[in-house]
């Protein structure tokens, strides 16, 4: 049966997605370009809802005219087709119904943007600097899978291998979306390559997913950025070390949450072009302004979710990698695989399905959909 408080929702769909049609064309609207972002969104997810409420719409008015013809038709010929139009379009609905409940809450307008994923060494020493660097090259390898760009920012390296720190740019479709669910704290047990006796030990890192801010999502003023260039080192070509073709700033930004003004330290190496350099430790720079406004707004979700699945919350013990085992558990979800080597070797897709069935859940129950 068809849920009539659904119809009743869908009502107007066609409506606003004519007027949001219109509004993207007017050039004054184009010369908004916040608000032309805006509505540019809302017009993508308005067409995926369209297709979904005519797609429903013509399934009730199949179920519909096959009733009427069981009720009216005496041909069996006709009868048998009208049955199986019925059963077909009936058994069709409820899966379409949770589609359009799903579209019906509101998408996270974070959700497209591209993201800046920051991993961090944690608790366990040069093991952790090691795990780190195995997670790098994990993410590296799915993101390369979903046809995704990897820049990395900035790295410091650990004195026994991987990293104590590294910040990579990663653009692409739905990025954020995505990758939002790997915020927190990453533990490994595994008998690291420095212990004699072989014993078991803990680590971990830290993983933070920020939504790439835009040049429009926050307001700096450049004039009062201070610049330095320094030699970049590290292996290369012959101009390391003799062109200044690594770039650093300084901002002094109030935090509006905490009325507490800091300074901003950044620094930038990842090509050997001074000006693109700046660029890029100017979107990082935007990243991080944005990312401390918006805490109250993920603490805020932090507060209502259960899961905590894709609140952005770094303190939070995530995932544990048993080595021993062979095992991967999301603490978040209770899921637990025992692929690990296929899991840090980048096949990583089931766990996120598993963990945004989670999340869709709780926005069903939140929004009594």
């Amino acid at each position: 049966m068809a849920d009539n408080s659904l119809l009743s929702r869908l009502e107007g769909i066609d409506a606003r997605f004519e007027e949001v049609s219109t509004l993207i064309t007017d050039p004054a609207v184009i010369a908004d370009m916040k608000r032309y972002v805006r509505l540019t969104k809302e017009y993508k997810e308005l067409e995926r809802l369209l297709g979904a409420t005519r797609r429903y719409r013509t399934l009730i008015s199949n179920i519909e005219e096959a009733r009427q013809v069981l009720d009216t038709e005496n041909d069996e010929e006709l009868r048998e087709m009208a049955k199986d139009e019925l059963d077909e379009s009936t058994a069709a609905i409820p899966a379409l119904e949770e589609e359009i409940k799903l579209l019906l809450i509101p998408a996270d307008p974070e959700d497209g943007k591209n993201a800046i994923l920051e991993i961090r060494g944690g608790t366990g020493g040069d093991e952790a600097a090691i795990f780190a660097g195995d997670l790098y090259k994990m993410y590296t390898r799915y993101c390369e899978s979903k046809g995704w760009s990897v820049a990395v920012t900035s790295f410091s390296e650990g004195a026994a291998g991987g990293f104590k720190e590294i910040v990579m740019a990663v653009t692409g479709d739905n990025v954020y979306g995505t990758l939002k669910y790997e915020s927190g704290v990453h533990r490994v047990q595994r008998v690291p390559a420095t212990e004699t006796q072989g014993r078991v030990h803990t680590s971990a890192a830290t993983v933070a997913v920020l939504p790439e801010a835009e040049a429009f999502d926050v307001e700096i003023n450049e004039g009062e950025i201070k610049w330095d260039t320094f030699r970049s080192g590290g292996a290369g070509g012959q101009n390391v070390n003799k062109v200044e073709s690594g770039v650093r700033l300084r901002y002094m930004w109030k935090n509006p949450n905490t009325g507490v003004t800091e300074e901003i330290l950044i620094e930038c190496t990842e090509t050997r072009d001074q000006p693109k350099n700046k660029e890029r430790a100017l979107s990082r720079l935007r990243t991080f302004i944005y990312d401390k406004e918006h805490q109250k707004y993920l603490d805020d979700i932090a507060s209502r979710r259960k899961t905590m699945v894709s609140t952005g919350d770094r303190s939070a013990k995530i995932r544990t990698y048993n080595y021993p085992q062979g095992r991967i558990t999301d603490h978040r979800i209770n899921y637990t695989i025992y692929n690990l080597q296929a899991f840090v070797d980048g096949d990583i897709q089931d766990c996120i399905d598993h963990l945004i069935i989670a999340e869709n859940a709780e926005k069903l129950k939140a929004s009594e959909l």
